[in-house]
């Protein structure tokens, strides 16, 4: 009997993304900023997000946009775990001729929404993207945005961020990776930047899976919605 592409990537479960990312070896790999993420987007594409590889280009499914995308291992790992890409493009990842580039590249990649690595631009395309499905009638596919804090030292941040509240973008979910690396903290911390332009907020552990489903499925009626994940400092 054969098997999809998406039943064989499904045979990767969680405990298998650390041996998925040590496949991954050469410089520039940004591991700090890779391990940061992986729960986050484990409990996404494992519980959450309405897509996999066999309806990549169904006008029906989330988007998931990677912000954070200087630091993507994490998510090649996970998308290899998912079924989006072979296992055995890992190993190659960031050579010359690889299509996992050190920046996602969405021409190369199935299941990549946007390339992605310059800091600051993944927030604003997530707020195109929301306005784009609602001019169509889409109304159920949800655009979910991966950021740093450190991205929220970028004024195009805070532009979208004050747009999406006064619009009431519902559709629109954030999740902001907290390893204290922002130069530019707000008083009250990150959560108080979204709650004051209007957003649903919540802030939890980034490690901690149940907590990161709770709070990604929270009902957030007439509004954009965003999770403060907190994991270790950077420079722990």
């Amino acid at each position: 009997m054969t098997t999809t592409t998406e039943e064989r990537g499904r045979a990767h479960g969680y405990a298998d993304l650390s041996g998925l990312m040590a496949l991954m070896t050469g410089d520039e790999k940004h591991g700090p900023a890779a391990t940061s993420t992986l729960d986050v987007l484990w409990v996404l594409y494992d519980r959450v997000l309405r897509v996999g590889p066999e309806r990549a280009d169904d006008p029906g499914r989330d988007r998931f946009l990677l912000s954070k995308g200087h630091g993507p291992m994490a998510y090649y790992a996970v998308l290899a775990a998912k079924g989006f890409v072979p296992v055995d493009w890992l190993d190659g990842f960031g050579t010359y001729d690889s299509p996992l580039g050190h920046h996602p590249d969405r021409t190369l990649v199935p299941g990549v929404e946007i390339g992605s690595g310059s800091l600051g631009h993944g927030l604003p395309i997530g707020v195109g993207t929301a306005l784009g499905l609602r001019a169509q009638g889409l109304g159920e596919p949800r655009v979910w945005v991966l950021t740093g804090d450190a991205e929220l030292d970028e004024g195009s941040n805070h532009e979208a961020i004050a747009f999406a509240g006064a619009a009431g973008l519902e559709r629109l979910h954030t999740v902001v990776v907290d390893n204290a690396s922002a130069r530019h903290a707000r008083p009250g911390g990150v959560t108080a930047r979204f709650a004051a332009a209007g957003w649903s907020t919540a802030t939890v552990d980034g490690r901690d899976h149940a907590a990161l489903y709770a709070a990604f499925t929270a009902p957030h009626p007439g509004r954009p919605h965003v999770v403060v994940a907190r994991v270790e400092p950077k420079s722990a």
